[in-house]
């Protein structure tokens, strides 16, 4: 049995014939232009309805100088710290009828403004960067792209106009705080050693608990890794080296908790029976470990959310806040325990 063919999609020029006008009568009528007479608009509208005329995307933007589109930049599809920040920006991306394109820097800056180029030349109406690692030089970009641009977790010392970021130092100093109220003195940060502002904010809140407790601050229990499980892995290596190893750590984030809590189990110690551990981000996978981990909880979906909310209102013209600091949660699982006696 044959199969029918699907009919061709009207186009404007279908439309224009069935309304005995010119195409850019038609297009101006579909845009609700102030240049056509009324009844003309709404004839040539109710005509296009009535034959189930579709706009093309493409075809309207052409007209409209709209694209109706959000680009994002993110450090790798990968990663599982994005796809909940991109499901957040894509939620209020298609709320409001705009497509969303994604794009891997890879953690490369070069890459990175790259893409951010790439972006406003296919003439998207705004840009979403996860983890920037160029942050504070958009400045200098913006005004020579004028597309609205707004970060998330900015890796770039600095402040830029539009971000959304966790509350760092707070979130690190509860952390720690945890793990002092459970009777840790020797307590360790086990950060990344790429020089991010996330990994100082870190540590800055990692010191200050100390501080508030009046225990003393010993650089040999400040070790960095990659961010990745191998770099956490052979950081607890060297913590566990020491002479007095610590009875508590904190990672600067679940996935060098994860290499950490594999080297503890190799060395033959138990968390956290022998050393206490904490991450932050709250992955999925935080949860399934053996013990399950005590992190910070970071609310992605949240961020990539309130970072679509930001450019939304750039894009309208509108003012924004320049940066809202996202309050991060601790989630408190097996992996952190008193300190034994």
């Amino acid at each position: 049995m044959a199969h029918k063919s699907r009919p061709k999609p009207l186009s404007i020029k279908d439309i224009a014939r069935l309304a005995d006008v010119s195409h850019s009568t038609v297009s101006r009528a579909l845009c609700n232009s102030p240049l056509l007479n009324r009844r003309t608009v709404e004839r040539i509208q109710r005509i296009a309805r009535e034959s189930g005329y579709r706009a093309s995307a493409i075809a309207r933007g052409l007209v409209t100088q709209k694209t109706k589109t959000i680009g994002v930049v993110v450090t790798s599809i990968a990663d599982p710290f994005v796809s909940e920040v991109v499901s957040g920006i894509e939620q209020a991306a298609n709320d409001h009828g705009y497509a969303v394109f994604l794009a891997n820097s890879y953690a490369d800056p070069d890459r990175e403004v790259k893409v951010v180029h790439s972006f406003a030349e296919r003439r998207v109406e705004g840009i979403v960067v996860t983890a920037s690692r160029v942050g504070t030089t958009y400045l200098q970009i913006l005004s020579e792209l004028q597309v609205p641009i707004v970060l998330i977790n900015n890796q770039r010392r600095g402040q830029f106009v539009h971000s959304v970021m966790i509350e760092n130092v707070e979130a690190s100093r509860q952390a720690t705080h945890h793990l002092i109220s459970l009777g840790h003195t020797r307590i360790a940060y086990l950060g990344d050693r790429c020089g991010y502002q996330s990994d100082t904010e870190r540590l800055t809140g990692y010191r200050r608990a100390l501080e508030q407790a009046a225990l003393p601050f010993l650089p040999e229990l400040v070790v960095h890794g990659d961010g990745k499980p191998a770099g956490g892995e052979q950081a607890m290596a060297t913590l566990l080296g020491l002479p007095q190893a610590p009875t508590g750590v904190f990672c600067y984030n679940d996935m060098s908790a994860l290499g950490a809590l594999r080297c503890v189990h190799e060395n033959g110690l138990r968390v956290p029976g022998d050393i206490s551990l904490i991450g932050f981000d709250d992955l999925f996978f935080a949860s399934y470990t053996q013990p399950p981990l005590t992190t910070v909880r970071q609310p992605r979906q949240r961020m990539g959310l309130l970072a679509m909310e930001i450019l939304l209102k750039l894009m309208s013209g509108g003012d924004s806040a320049d940066t809202i600091k996202v309050p991060a949660e601790l989630i408190v699982r097996e992996s952190s325990a008193p300190r034994r006696i």
